[in-house]
């Protein structure tokens, strides 16, 4: 069923009227159909692809060129969705202006309508940088994966009063720099509330509570494909790991018994004409 994709008015409108905004990530081009025809607002083709669909260990080893490459697959299968491109480790550390080059490849090459980067502070620069550029970008804070060594292991944030206070300040630093909405990653819900409460951007949440304008989930987590680890904020609503290995065991099953392939499953001679070239072939 066709639908209008979501605007970043839309996006604004919905945080005023209180409608929260329900997103996933999205790597591949049969994901994102199914996620668009369930009627999901926004994906995220996250760097957790690095995990999720290569095996790394975390997110720094992924490249533009994966991500450009997924995005690509994800926006031919939900055009009417609101897609966001997740710039990887390296894509923006170096220079504002490398940074607004790769910005511009995730539209130009993968069709996104908006870029998402991790950091506060840090990263102002950046965020003003790619918005004033004329491109949509949002910000992450709190728990931020590609930072994870300096943040002592992949830990919620913002679990004291100083350390809020830093998300808080985080969170103010880049709206004033230009992003249109921010994702905050494990922190306390109050410290959500508080964020949401003071800026008139969209705030959404990953493991962040329930007071934000939106939740987004890692697909993999949500319907049980990654077996790894389980982070404390994901709530699993399926199971496709173990549904899948059943199938790979029954699929087993009937090829070493011999009840795969079925007559069901062939195809028949049309002419008859086989056992006559058989007989021709023997001469």
């Amino acid at each position: 069923m066709s639908r209008k994709k979501l605007t970043v008015l839309d996006l604004q409108e919905m945080k005023e009227r209180g409608d929260r905004v329900v997103w996933v990530t999205a790597y591949d081009f049969i994901t994102a159909q199914l996620a668009e025809q369930a009627g999901i607002d926004m994906l995220l083709v996250g760097d957790s692809l690095g995990m999720c669909i290569y095996g790394y260990d975390g997110t720094i080893p992924v490249t533009m060129d994966q991500c450009i490459y997924h995005c690509e697959a994800v926006r031919r299968a939900a055009r009417n969705t609101f897609v966001i491109g997740d710039m990887p480790f390296g894509s923006y550390q170096i220079s504002t202006e490398a940074a607004i080059a790769n910005a511009v490849r995730f539209h130009k090459e993968a069709h996104v309508d908006a870029v998402k980067l991790e950091g506060g502070a840090r990263v102002a620069d950046v965020v003003r940088g790619i918005a004033n550029s004329g491109m949509l970008v949002m910000g992450h804070i709190g728990l931020t994966p590609q930072s994870s060594n300096a943040l002592g292991g992949f830990k919620a944030q913002g679990r004291t009063a100083e350390t809020a206070m830093a998300v808080i300040e985080d969170a103010r630093i880049v709206y004033e720099a230009g992003a249109f909405s921010i994702l905050i990653e494990a922190v306390p819900p109050e410290v959500t509330q508080i964020i949401r409460d003071d800026l008139p951007i969209p705030v959404y949440s990953i493991g962040a509570g329930i007071h934000a304008d939106g939740q987004l989930m890692i697909v993999s987590d949500l319907v049980g494909h990654f077996q790894a680890f389980t982070p404390k904020f994901v709530k699993r609503y399926g199971n496709v790991a173990g549904e899948i290995t059943k199938s790979f065991e029954s699929y087993i099953k009937d090829v070493k018994k011999g009840a795969f392939p079925g007559d069901e499953h062939t195809y028949r001679m049309i002419d008859g004409e086989l056992p006559r070239l058989i007989h021709e072939l023997k001469k």
